[in-house]
């Protein structure tokens, strides 16, 4: 049994879904934004499928945005399962909080992002009084079973977030997707640091494009999804986004044909009137583009003072 929960959020995307997973444990997938409002409507749709708040045995976190990991802290007696990375965002690590800080510092700088602009670095950290902070008592990887879920397997689904998992049942041919796969608009490959600080950028848009053509394998008939309604055809659904996304890598590439750009040029070009209000979310679409060309190898990159300039490959 499947019980969809529709949580209001403060955020532009909107509702956000929580999903009650009966079986051998009662699972709660996701938990809502840490608001009075959310708290109402999480207990609302867990009373409205037959238990109370204490009965939830396990919460399981797609990943660690604030839209679906707020209301942890209602679950005293439940175990929080949940990808590593989610651990420093729930326990509020200050030495990876200020490594974080320091990681968008150093990215604006070499996307050529100008001085007035660096105080976009304290909104990347995100809400963190509308996120949970009970520890993950329990990581998940890759093809483990949830646990009280025999027919439920955990998939490592980057891309998103460093910390997103989806759970996949071959048996009803259901997944559900978190912020994987969205019924009409594609998912934001946000960038992220790494949790190890010695390691490269995680080149989040080829992470996303892997993570589609993984659940493009499987016999998925229905996904449960983190916002909106349940989405089908996903073969084709699929297929259509990376297209899409093609096209726009190479819409990025034109733009490259008068000469060196830096990554913020390019995004005023794509974003002309949001790229001020969501600096953070058009840098993100716009490096993903680039990370795409550079690997299908149609772009060089060059460094200078400027930071990084990129130019169409001769």
């Amino acid at each position: 049994m499947i019980h969809k929960i529709i949580i209001p959020t403060p955020f532009a995307v909107g509702d956000v879904n929580a999903y009650l997973v009966k079986g051998d444990v009662l699972t709660l997938i996701d938990a809502g934004p840490k608001t009075e409002e959310a708290l109402i409507a999480l207990t609302h749709g867990i009373k409205e499928a037959g238990y109370e708040l204490a009965d939830i045995e396990q919460v399981v976190l797609t990943h660690h945005h604030p839209d679906h990991a707020g209301w942890t802290d209602a679950f005293e007696k439940a175990t929080i399962l949940g990808h590593e990375y989610n651990q420093v965002w729930m326990t509020r690590d200050e030495e990876f909080l200020q490594y974080h800080d320091h990681f968008y510092l150093q990215c604006l700088k070499e996307e050529g992002v100008p001085e007035e602009y660096f105080k976009w670095v304290e909104k990347m950290r995100r809400p963190l009084n509308l996120l949970g902070s009970r520890s993950i008592d329990t990581y998940l990887y890759e093809g483990d079973i949830l646990p009280g879920h025999p027919d439920i397997e955990v998939l490592e689904t980057l891309g998103h977030a460093q910390s997103h998992l989806a759970f996949w049942s071959e048996r009803t041919k259901v997944l559900i997707g978190g912020d994987l796969i969205l019924e009409k608009i594609s998912s934001n490959p946000l960038i992220e640091p790494p949790l190890n600080a010695n390691d490269e950028r995680p080149k989040s848009m080829l992470q996303y494009n892997a993570s589609l053509k993984k659940i493009q394998q499987l016999p998925i008939e229905k996904v449960y999804s983190g916002h909106g309604n349940e989405v089908y055809n996903i073969q084709e659904l699929v297929a259509y986004r990376l297209e899409k996304q093609k096209e726009r890598a190479l819409k990025v590439l034109d733009m490259m044909s008068a000469g060196e750009k830096t990554i913020f040029e390019l995004t005023k070009q794509l974003f002309p009137k949001v790229y001020e209000k969501e600096l953070g979310l058009t840098l993100s679409e716009t490096i993903g583009q680039i990370d795409y060309l550079i690997e299908e190898k149609l772009i060089t990159v060059n460094r200078n003072d400027k930071g990084i300039l990129l130019y169409e490959q001769s």
